[in-house]
């Protein structure tokens, strides 16, 4: 097979299947494209899945991103084969009951191996870790945010974003400005946040900017509108992408924008329109998830965007090193001793509880 040479577009989207169809080939060698996101759908054993990111590889040069939501707890991609990762509320749990530092090492544990793990198989971005506040009122989120409280939250996340670093993988902080505080799920609905800019600031932005500053490398923005700051959701917002996580953040990595096939998306019109203003506000790149005929139409109707920083930013998200130096370090002692570290913290019994996102069992 011919690697074509193309730079990396502004469109991540998926597969169907265990290996790819003609047509999806022909769909991964659009010059729109940059990226493919993988679910459980994709996954039949470890063999299989690193095929598949093999051939996705071989497809371009530079390599097309191949992404997965790989938190822990209730959305885990990928089973059989890889370490269980525990909630990441269970982490803030650890440190209420051990303390910060048990806590913070633990933390980094986990996303040293989940990291690892999904390196040795070709996978470059797991979009994690959560930065959403437990406010206790949204179900979506619930145990996959580490804390209500955002001092602990920023600290765990950068302890999860060193060991992701450690793993050869990047951060992607989500869903900014802060998802915890709505009740609605915006796969289905778009969710409204009342609360004032300074409320938010002194919230639910905290953890944003400490990851920011510790060299966070991407974000994926929330399909929330904060009425109060601008109204469009803070994925098509210029206010919240541009003037706040770009300028008040400081923030120069990767935005990738959250399922434009979500609900949460579909009040500013038909998918080239979500795209449109994904892009004009700030978005590097637009997710189009579990719908192909959408995919195709973006890919045939859309303007490309001029977007100078996109190479740049997604070369970045690129995961480090050799798929087989990581291969060989699972199979090593201190390696091991790191997962089983993982496994040792558990899963409560009520993980898998709360709505299903995307494909979570």
């Amino acid at each position: 097979m011919t690697t074509l040479q193309l730079p990396r577009g502004p469109v991540m989207a998926d597969v169907a299947a265990f290996i790819l169809s003609d047509d999806e080939r022909q769909r991964l060698l659009h010059p729109l494209v940059g990226g493919v996101i993988l679910f459980r759908r994709n996954f039949q054993n470890i063999e299989q899945l690193k095929a598949l990111t093999t051939e996705i590889r071989a497809l371009r040069s530079p390599a097309l991103l191949i992404a997965v939501d790989h938190e822990g707890g209730r959305v885990q991609r990928f089973i059989d084969g890889f370490t269980r990762l525990p909630p990441m509320q269970l982490l803030g749990q650890l440190w209420e009951q051990e303390g910060a530092e048990v806590a913070r090492a633990a933390t980094e544990n986990v996303g040293y191996v989940l990291a690892a793990e999904l390196r040795a198989c070709g996978v470059d971005l797991s979009f994690t870790p959560v930065l959403d506040l437990d406010w206790g009122q949204c179900a979506v989120i619930g145990n996959r945010s580490f804390h209500r409280d955002p001092a602990v939250v920023s600290a765990l996340a950068v302890a999860l974003q060193r060991g992701l670093q450690r793993g050869g993988m990047g951060s992607c902080g989500k869903h900014f400005p802060g998802h915890g505080f709505v009740e609605g799920d915006s796969h289905h609905v778009i969710p409204v946040d009342q609360r004032s800019l300074a409320q938010l600031r002194a919230d639910d932005l905290q953890p944003f900017a400490a990851l920011a500053a510790a060299g966070m490398a991407s974000v994926m923005p929330a399909h929330v509108v904060y009425p109060a700051v601008d109204a469009q959701p803070a994925g098509f917002s210029k206010v919240w992408l541009q003037d706040i996580l770009r300028t008040e953040l400081g923030f120069d990595g990767a935005i990738f924008s959250d399922d434009l096939t979500m609900e949460g998306a579909a009040g500013v019109g038909d998918i080239v329109a979500r795209a449109d203003f994904a892009f004009a506000a700030g978005c590097d790149m637009a997710l189009v998830c579990n719908r192909p005929d959408l995919a195709d139409e973006l890919l045939a109707r859309l303007t490309p965007p001029a977007l100078p920083r996109l190479a740049e930013r997604l070369a970045r998200m690129a995961g480090q090193g050799g798929v087989a130096d990581w291969q060989a370090l699972l199979a090593t002692p201190a390696f091991q001793a790191a997962q089983q570290a993982v496994l040792q913290l558990g899963l409560p019994r009520e993980t898998l509880q709360g709505p299903i996102v995307g494909e979570a069992y």
